[in-house]
């Protein structure tokens, strides 16, 4: 199976002298930020002065002292990437997305021989101006490793088959992509080439290190029985009205959209998909345009539902002038409808829950509907974040195990409300909350110790070490209180309703 591999060396390093070109001419490390960042990707250069992939940004620095430092920029990387494997669809119907940086072509049944091959997906990545500054290597083999081995050594490498593992025999063990421990340990048994790692016995080698080994062995042989997987293809469905005439009043507006939408519903139909996400464009006459994203509870191909939702998105949108113009489009096309079940009689009707939450955010804005959810954390305000909410993610009964009769409680269950810290009067008793607030306390549990002093002590930031007690005491009247002594004050942290 002739496969054709499309490799940047370090991807990263290429997008940042992109938007970067002065760093051309030294060696470069691409880190996910300045602040206490690690590396991301390094250049050949950088890596032969010791900087490696995972290391923290200070330990790279020391290493290749040398080396310019360069913030990710995943955004660009991922819509150059999207346009690189756009392009190579041109010379294969078969392509592979196997991360930025690599992507890998079968081209069984194409035209040609090893020469044309290259050249097709040479001039299909040619195509694409924005592509000319990204060093693409290409390299033909029978299967993905030695495709991507040889591509690494050099641009338009061809491994001719049966040769397969007298070509990969020379190379180090880094193009098995080991950890480095791994590789030192393979160091001190006298391995350092991937022939001489063919060379040991292959069931010794695999009951000394593992499973994975035996992919190690058959790679370091030339041999890769692993598939080539398309990338999936996405399907985007979309109609436009325009030069219809404008629509100046809600009915007019409503009356375009359901034409519209029943064409799109068709359509999603018509392909035996159900749609999950839909986005709504305005045009206005003074030129302005309006973006309306709108995800579907449960993917449907249904014109009603997706009528009635983008209804509830256009509540509370205001245009300054009549519209001119729409186009709608299904994205996030599936197989399959919504999930049945026989015992979720009582479950909140998604399409109910997502017309309010339309409706909601035509009133607030996008985003503006969030739900807590518990987080780890060392103090008790840090213990919790909201999060976006959407109907998709309501949990069906169906879907929760089942609970036993016993494990249920019979009495009530206290919720604990955070409240801004506030400060209140305490008088102690032998060390402990006697009274809060001119009330008595009843009951008294804690204390609850955090000590962050070690972690200061630790970063050496400058920053004073926080600590804290805290209590929960039962007052006279029947309130029951969160209290936290903090440097000397005490503080009304929360109560419990």
């Amino acid at each position: 199976m002739p496969i054709v591999c499309a490799f940047v060396p370090s991807y990263k390093v290429e997008i940042a002298r992109l938007e970067h070109p002065e760093l051309r001419a030294r060696p470069l490390i691409v880190a996910d930020r300045l602040e206490r960042g690690h590396a991301l990707d390094v250049d050949a250069e950088a890596f032969a002065l010791g900087a490696r992939i995972g290391m923290t940004l200070l330990q790279a620095s020391a290493c290749a002292r040398e080396a310019e430092i360069a913030v990710d920029d995943p955004a660009l990387a991922a819509a150059l990437w999207v346009k690189a494997i756009e392009a190579l669809d041109l010379a294969s119907p078969l392509v592979e997305d196997a991360g930025h940086g690599l992507a890998f072509l079968e081209m069984r049944g194409i035209e040609g021989g090893a020469e044309r091959w290259l050249s097709s997906v040479r001039e299909a990545l040619e195509g694409c101006a924005e592509l000319d500054a990204l060093p693409f290597h290409l390299a033909l083999a029978g299967n993905k490793f030695v495709a991507r081995a040889a591509a690494r050594i050099a641009d338009r490498a061809i491994v001719r088959r049966g040769t397969e593992a007298a070509y990969v025999a020379p190379l180090p063990l880094h193009a098995l992509d080991l950890p480095d421990e791994l590789i030192e340990r393979l160091h001190l048994l006298g391995v350092r080439t991937l022939g001489e790692l063919a060379a040991l016995p292959h069931g010794p080698f695999v009951r000394r290190f593992g499973p994975a080994a035996a992919a190690w062995h058959a790679h370091a042989r030339g041999v890769d029985a692993a598939p080539l997987v398309p990338h999936p293809r996405t399907l985007t469905i979309d109609h436009t009205l325009y030069g219809e005439g404008n629509a100046e009043r809600e009915d007019q507006l409503l009356f375009a959209l359901r034409v519209l939408v029943a064409r799109v519903a068709d359509d999603v139909a018509y392909a035996g998909k159900r749609c999950g996400f839909l986005r709504l464009t305005l045009e206005c006459e003074d030129g302005e345009t309006l973006d309306l994203p709108t995800p579907l509870a449960q993917p449907t191909a249904q014109g009603t539902t997706l009528f009635d939702l983008l209804r509830a998105r256009l509540e509370g949108v205001v245009l300054r002038s009549a519209i001119c113009g729409l186009r709608l489009g299904a994205e996030r096309l599936e197989e399959g409808g919504a999930e049945l079940s026989l015992f979720a009689g009582g479950d909140p009707d998604p399409e109910i829950v997502a017309l309010a939450l339309a409706r909601l955010e035509a009133a607030l804005g996008p985003h503006s509907t969030r739900r807590a959810r518990v987080a780890l954390g060392n103090r008790y305000e840090t213990r919790f974040v909201y999060e976006p909410f959407s109907a998709a993610t309501l949990t069906r009964r169906s879907a929760v195990a089942s609970v036993q009769p016993a494990a249920l409680s019979e009495t009530g269950t206290l919720a604990y409300r955070i409240l801004a810290p506030h400060e209140i009067a305490v008088r102690l008793e032998r060390g402990r909350p006697a009274r809060v607030a001119d009330r008595v306390v009843l009951a008294v549990a804690g204390p609850w110790r955090v000590d962050e002093l070690w972690w200061a002590e630790a970063l050496d930031d400058g920053t004073a070490p926080y600590a804290s007690d805290a209590y929960d005491v039962l007052l006279d009247d029947g309130a029951l209180w969160r209290i936290v002594a903090e440097r000397g004050r005490w503080y009304l942290r929360g109560i419990y309703d």
